[in-house]
């Protein structure tokens, strides 16, 4: 009796189709992750511009400068120019720590580097605080 060694034709042809069902049903979840970390990278910008406007906010109320409409707070040896209270938006990127590299502020509103949505919008806008506003911060990721 001869004994069978290594795998029919037939059975590596199988093998190979149920593969490819697999990687034919499996690809278009993997195709959508792109705008999910775009638009998780954009609520992340966000998120931090929003701590960052807590904290030097913070510490213009210690300064009591608060309500002057031009100053500046010293936060860890990087000065940060405020307007009542708040980051202004030229210096939001600083306080927030929004590295360059991986974001662009272009008058307050913060995109990522390198990429320019086909329709909707993915990014996030700063607003500065007037005399009778806090400053805001709102993320739009609908065409991330």
């Amino acid at each position: 009796m001869k004994k069978q060694q290594g795998f029919t034709l037939i059975e590596l042809i199988m093998v190979i189709v149920i593969l490819g069902i697999l990687a034919a049903t499996a690809l278009p979840k993997f195709a959508s992750l792109q705008g999910d970390a775009r638009s998780a990278s954009i609520d992340a910008a966000a998120g931090a511009m929003k701590s960052a406007m807590a904290i030097v906010h913070a510490q213009a109320l210690i300064s009591s400068i608060e309500a002057l409409a031009d100053s500046s707070v010293a936060l860890e040896g990087t000065t940060i120019a405020i307007k009542y209270g708040y980051p202004t938006t030229g210096s939001i990127d600083d306080a927030a720590g929004l590295g360059s590299a991986d974001y662009l502020n272009s008058s307050g509103t913060v995109t990522i580097v390198g990429y320019t949505p086909a329709t909707g919008n993915c990014h996030a806008v700063f607003a500065d605080a007037t005399s009778s506003t806090v400053a805001t911060v709102t993320a739009d990721t609908g065409g991330c």
